[in-house]
């Protein structure tokens, strides 16, 4: 016989756990006695449950493994709950535990008791409480599971301390070797058909194409068949954005040069394309038609209606299309007018880039921070207005090397997700940015960055307001109102936490604070003022006028 606390951190450990993000409470204690004597699962201990949770999310989202995080009942779970958002919508497996008053008797009547299982339920995949310690090893495994299967999501235990207190002789479920189902091969033959019939088809790469092998598979059927390729946020870096025959990222909704290589297409092959993110083109009947290939079938609205559907393994399916899919002599493809489209958007990408005003121009702040990343280097996007700058002007070279969040969209993840980023890469270059809005509401954890003594770096851009809805807010014609505020000094505050602060006061600086940053030791927050005063006219006006005209 063993403690139910005991069993619960065995069958973590079964399941390959090495972290467990959060801030334990009274009702964990329990659980937390027992994880002190783990020898395989470390306590990354934070200041807030949503960082925490953010940091969990991320940890799924590049190793594909459920990251794991603990709080307490009540305000610890309520916490949580964006967090289960953003892993939910953004395909991250992830596993909340968090504690409960004693559920066969209790004295302290309803004190703090919410019913978090019923909170959960809609915003998981899976939300259950442990009623019996019995069950523990088939609830985790189920948890797990539930968390990984396409597509990965949040899943939530409730583990109340009198049943974390309960013996029992149960031990943990192995997991079982699983292997997605791939495509039908008469999907396969369909889509070749499709493809081979078109005249100037267009490979369209969504969150969905962002796992493993999936890369290596697009990359090799893109080389064989020369076919231009787009991507979403989501889909950033899932092939080489280097490459001649990549047409750029949809970061704004309509009216991109992207959009008009999307419309050159008489065929869209969409890879993983998934309903979180906003639709990078809209099929009308008699229109354009789709390829859907994804490891679920499509979600039909009026604006997505695919006529083909190539279900299982991504990987898989990629692999079956290159394998019989002709070379691009053989088929007789004519992708002219993508490429000329390609050479303006290239064109309008570079504009800016060397603009030395003051405080810094987006566009150049972002070719700067390209020059400073290795090819591996990882960005770990908030979020604001500057999210589509990077989207449009920073070509990812590597999968999951640009993190942003275009699911939830949530502010405050940028800096937990460097950190969950640095303990799964520890030997790379991980560069959080963070408009100064979305950096305070989790700026705490640079605490548990110092003290975990990692190694990254946090880059403010800071127009002191909340930039993207005054963006939006002048795009609708409404008065510059209401939305800026003031900030603390933010090298003080790096400081303050023992980090390293910087401040760069002129263009020219930029280059080597981001050096000095990514290459020393420790935590260093870069305070970097921003000039958003164009987003307007160049997002909203300039960018969609001139692509129109082409």
């Amino acid at each position: 016989m063993k403690k139910a606390s005991d069993l619960f951190v065995e069958c973590l450990e079964a399941e390959g756990c090495e972290y467990v993000f959060g801030i334990p409470g009274e009702e964990n204690l329990d659980f937390l006695d027992s994880l002190s004597r783990s020898e395989k699962i470390q306590l990354v201990l934070t200041r807030h449950e949503q960082g925490a949770g953010f940091m969990a999310a991320v940890y799924g989202r590049l190793t594909g493994k459920t990251g794991v995080c603990v709080s307490t009942l009540g305000p610890g779970a309520t916490n949580f709950t964006t967090s289960a958002a953003y892993a939910q919508l953004g395909g991250m497996p992830m596993l909340m535990v968090t504690g409960q008053k004693p559920v066969k008797k209790s004295k302290q009547g309803r004190f703090q008791i919410l019913d978090v299982v019923e909170m959960m339920g809609p915003i998981t995949k899976y939300a259950v409480q442990i009623v019996a310690s019995d069950n523990i090893p088939s609830r985790i495994r189920e948890a797990y599971r539930i968390a990984e299967e396409e597509k990965p999501g949040a899943t939530h235990i409730e583990l109340p301390e009198d049943i974390a207190d309960e013996h029992t002789a149960e031990r943990p479920i192995p997991r079982s070797a699983v292997r997605r189902p791939v495509p039908e091969e008469k999907s396969i033959i369909q889509a070749l058909e499709k493809i081979h019939a078109a005249k100037s088809p267009i490979l369209v790469i969504g969150a969905g194409g962002n796992r493993k092998m999936t890369s290596k598979m697009l990359t090799k059927f893109v080389e064989k068949t020369g076919m231009p390729f787009v991507t979403t946020q989501l889909g950033k870096g899932v092939i080489d954005e280097r490459s001649p025959l990549f047409m750029g990222c949809a970061a704004l909704s309509a009216g991109d040069y992207v959009h008009r290589a999307i419309d050159a297409a008489d065929l869209i092959i969409n890879v993983g394309h998934d309903v979180i993110e906003k639709p990078p083109f809209f099929m009308k009947p008699g229109g354009t038609e789709v390829i859907h290939v994804s490891y679920n079938t499509a979600m039909v609205d009026p604006v997505y209606f695919p006529q083909v559907e190539v279900i299982g393994d991504i990987g898989n399916a990629i692999w079956q299309l290159k394998n019989g899919v002709k070379k691009p002599e053989e088929a007789g493809w004519d992708f002219s007018r993508m490429m000329e489209i390609k050479k303006h958007h290239d064109a309008q990408i570079a504009e800016g880039a060397d603009d030395m005003r003051f405080p810094i121009y987006p566009q150049h702040a972002v070719a700067k921070i390209r020059e400073a990343m290795p090819d591996d280097g990882m960005i770990c996007l908030d979020n604001g207005v500057y999210k589509i700058w990077f989207a449009r002007n920073y070509r990812a070279r590597m999968p999951n090397t640009v993190l942003l969040d275009n699911a939830l969209a949530t502010m405050g993840a940028g800096l937990p997700s460097a950190m969950a980023s640095h303990l799964v890469y520890p030997d790379r270059k991980v560069l959080a940015i963070c408009g100064d809005g979305g950096f305070m509401m989790n700026s705490q954890e640079l605490e548990t960055a110092v003290r975990l003594k990692m190694n990254i770096a946090v880059l403010i851009l800071n127009d002191n307001s909340y930039g993207m809805i005054r963006w939006k807010q002048a795009n609708m014609g409404f008065k510059d109102w209401g939305l800026q505020y003031n900030n603390p000094d933010f090298v003080k505050y790096a400081e303050s936490y023992g980090a390293i602060g910087h401040r760069v006061s002129s263009a020219g600086e930029l280059p080597s604070i981001l050096h000095t940053a990514l290459n020393t030791p420790g935590v260093h927050l870069i305070d970097c003022p921003v000039d958003y005063s164009e987003n307007d006219q160049i997002l909203n006006i300039d960018i969609k006028k001139r692509s129109a005209a082409l």
